[in-house]
C-alpha cells in the first residue's frame, strides 16, 4: 500500500493479516486522533457561507488535501459537520509531517 506523503496513513506501517485459507490480507491500522490541544495553531479561519474544508485548507495550508489536519485540530470525525454552519471558527494547525 502506497500514499501519497500528503496523506495522514503515509507514515503508518500495513499491517498483515493470514487468513485461514492461507490467503495473506495487508490493511490499515486504525488512526488514534490526537489531542487537538497538543496541535500548535496557525490561525483560526470563521467559515463563510458556502465554504469547504478543502478550500479553507487550500487556503490557510496550501494544499487541498491537508482537510484532515484541520479535521484533527477541531476534533471531527464527520469533515462536513466543520463547514455546516456559517459563523463556526475553525482552529487551523500548524503544518507538521506525520509520525
Amino acid at each position: 500500500m502506497m500514499f501519497e506523503y500528503t496523506s495522514r496513513y503515509a507514515h503508518q506501517k500495513p499491517l498483515r493479516f493470514t487468513a485461514r485459507d492461507g490467503r495473506e490480507c495487508s490493511y490499515m491500522p486504525r488512526r488514534f486522533l490526537p489531542g487537538s490541544g497538543d496541535l500548535p495553531l496557525l490561525a483560526e479561519v470563521r467559515v463563510q457561507q458556502g465554504d469547504r474544508l478543502d478550500l479553507i485548507a487550500a487556503r490557510t495550508l496550501g494544499d487541498p488535501t491537508m482537510f484532515w489536519r484541520i479535521c484533527d485540530a477541531n476534533d471531527a470525525m464527520h469533515p462536513l459537520e466543520l463547514t455546516a454552519e456559517a459563523g463556526r471558527v475553525l482552529r487551523v494547525p500548524v503544518p507538521q509531517p506525520e509520525g
